[in-house]
């Protein structure tokens, strides 16, 4: 599963993890349990793994407590004073600081998508092709996550990413460039939104 070291230096991984889990009680997914760890650890792990590199964590709500709770050793935490004007502000901030990396593509991922493994990351970023490259899992007929955006396109990203909306606008629009990768069959896109949703935790 492991990408060489030249493949891995192209695509850099954001995981967005800033959310208060309003609709949870006000309990920040990034710190949610699964498998002993908290959610954000599986996240930035999934993505590393994949062949990611450098792999950034956008925090915001409780982001002290994630600090001080997650192992997160030698990945590169990014704070987003603004979290909770929604899911935008940490796209914006994620895609603002691959600023100087050298990176040439970004794969963006939530961090309440517990499901989604290595092994999808691993073939999304397989779909890499150019900066100019846009790519992202598919599930049945349905496009998820993770997202995958090459640099060319992070400017145009980031003026359309306002709200909760994130990404959402900028995709539509642009549709027929988007190559879907399958991953239907490796991984679930369960996202953890409510207390009824936290059954789906191990």
């Amino acid at each position: 599963m492991e990408r060489t070291t030249e493949d891995s230096a192209q695509v850099a991984g954001i995981v967005l993890a800033a959310g208060g889990g309003r609709r949870l009680g006000g309990h920040p997914k990034a710190l949610l349990t699964h498998r002993g760890r908290p959610l954000v650890e599986h996240a930035a792990h999934a993505l590393r793994e994949g062949g990611c590199a450098p792999v950034h964590i956008v925090l915001g709500a409780a982001a002290g407590t994630v600090r001080a709770r997650a192992r997160l050793d030698g990945y590169v935490l990014v704070d987003n004073p603004d979290w909770e004007q929604g899911m935008g502000s940490s796209l914006r901030a994620g895609l603002a600081s691959l600023a100087g990396t050298g990176a040439k593509a970004a794969l963006v991922a939530l961090v309440d998508q517990p499901g989604i493994g290595a092994e999808a990351v691993a073939r999304v970023v397989a779909a890499y092709r150019s900066p100019s490259s846009l790519a992202a899992a598919s599930y049945g007929a349905e496009r998820g996550h993770p997202v995958l955006f090459g640099a060319d396109r992070w400017a145009d990203v980031t003026a359309s990413a306002v709200g909760d909306r994130g990404a959402r606008a900028y995709l539509r629009a642009h549709q027929s460039a988007i190559t879907l990768v399958d991953c239907s069959d490796i991984a679930r896109t369960d996202d953890i939104d409510t207390p009824e949703d936290l059954t789906l935790l191990e």
